[in-house]
């Protein structure tokens, strides 16, 4: 066969392509965040806010968690064309976003610990001082959320579209990674407002006790959303899809548009390879003699989110139970 006919059937395995914008934008946030980081713990400690303390803490592993977001975009980039990996670098990504979730989580289990701490043994507070750092904290962290927020808007503008008038929305395609770093800031925005109502109280009204509840019910916050991310990056890391729309859009091309009814899809894997791209498996029983990989690959075309195919046919004769069988990757 010549090398000319063989190019058809050649392909790399670049499902996606990432995005200099959310990369770029994590780059930024990072160092806007591990600056104000060191000036809340500090201030925390010199001004003895236990609400501003778990503020610094919780921006601390937000310099390290975006940190790492960054990472997982520059190394899925490095390494997308590496042929060891098999469907592509993009999970790099949604790892990145798995570990900044467990960041997250952790970091809720230190404010609780803090704030127990802090109602079991009460310490002074000088909260002017500590209010200031605490508002500045919430306007760096709505800066970095405009920053993260047009990038993730940036990223949803070039969605996945389809044509042939099957355009589907299923919802679920985000940056997984830049969704990571979005709600370390979102979060950190939250106790910054905790703080800040904290301090206020125990200023105004000498409600010392405001300080550590409030460092509590942040830790309960970020919690909640931690599990949140750690739920939709595992669920992507671990390959649970089958309970997915486009599952049944695979079906429904494949058996419906044949017209015996004898045609069946007895075997499907499906799992995602890029934000809004899927890869599948299946092997096809039909009777149906016409019926080629190469025409069940053209029903699967009118959904471009599927980017890759390996699909088995076997072909059976119901009067003599003989079958043959034929695959193409």
């Amino acid at each position: 066969m010549h090398t000319e006919n063989l190019s058809r059937w050649v392909h790399d395995h670049v499902f996606d392509s990432g995005s200099d914008v959310a990369e770029r934008s994590t780059r930024i946030v990072m160092w806007i965040t591990a600056a104000m980081m060191v000036v809340e713990i500090t201030a925390g400690w010199w001004f003895n806010s236990m609400a501003l303390l778990a503020d610094g803490w919780h921006m601390s592993s937000h310099a390290v968690a975006i940190g790492l977001s960054t990472l997982a975009y520059s190394t899925a980039r490095k390494y997308s064309k590496d042929p060891r990996f098999a469907f592509g670098t993009w999970k790099i990504e949604v790892l990145g976003g798995f570990a900044s979730a467990i960041f997250l989580l952790g970091v809720a289990v230190m404010m609780l610990v803090g704030s127990t701490e802090r109602i079991i043994t009460p310490q002074s507070i000088q909260y002017k001082e500590a209010i200031v750092i605490a508002i500045l904290g919430l306007v760096v962290n709505v800066v970095c959320a405009v920053i993260l927020g047009k990038a993730h808007h940036h990223d949803h503008g070039h969605g996945h579209s389809h044509g042939h008038d099957h355009h589907h929305d299923h919802g679920d395609h985000h940056d997984l990674n830049l969704k990571s770093a979005y709600v370390h800031v979102i979060a950190d925005a939250a106790t910054s407002v905790l703080a800040i109502v904290a301090l206020f109280g125990g200023w105004i009204y000498g409600w010392s006790w405001l300080d550590p509840v409030m460092g509590m019910v942040g830790a309960v916050l970020v919690a909640v959303w931690a599990k949140g991310l750690i739920v939709d990056t595992g669920k992507v890391l671990l390959d649970r899809e089958m309970d997915h729309p486009v599952v049944d859009e695979i079906r429904e091309v494949v058996e419906t548009a044949a017209d015996s009814g004898e045609t069946r899809i007895t075997d499907l894997h499906v799992w995602r390879v890029g934000k809004a791209v899927y890869s599948c498996a299946l092997t096809v029983v039909t009777h149906d003699l016409t019926l080629t990989p190469d025409v069940v690959r053209e029903r699967l075309s009118v959904h471009e989110e599927i980017v890759h195919s390996t699909i088995e046919i076997h072909h059976y004769c119901p009067d003599e139970h003989s079958r043959t069988a034929k695959s193409l990757v």
